[in-house]
């Protein structure tokens, strides 16, 4: 699973989650599914948290958010 992208195991997820809320499968097929899905999320949940890792070390790096970083000229802060 390690090749998919983040998009495409969520795009997944997805499909998962309707299928299961359906309700048209048989009790084996969702719990493969189900368990399908529980890989997905796993994945995804770690992609997130290691590009919210990421973005940390970036603004840490960048000495942290400015206040006032995103005013534009002659606009005032609060």
């Amino acid at each position: 699973m390690e090749e998919m992208k983040f998009e495409e195991a969520f795009e997944r997820l997805e499909e998962i989650v309707k299928n299961l809320e359906k309700g048209d499968l048989t009790l084996e097929e969702s719990l493969q599914v189900f368990e399908e899905g529980i890989r997905l999320y796993r994945f995804c949940a770690g992609k997130l948290d290691e590009a919210e890792r990421k973005v940390e070390i970036l603004l840490k790096d960048e000495g942290g958010p400015r206040r006032g970083s995103f005013l534009q000229k002659g606009e005032n802060e609060e």
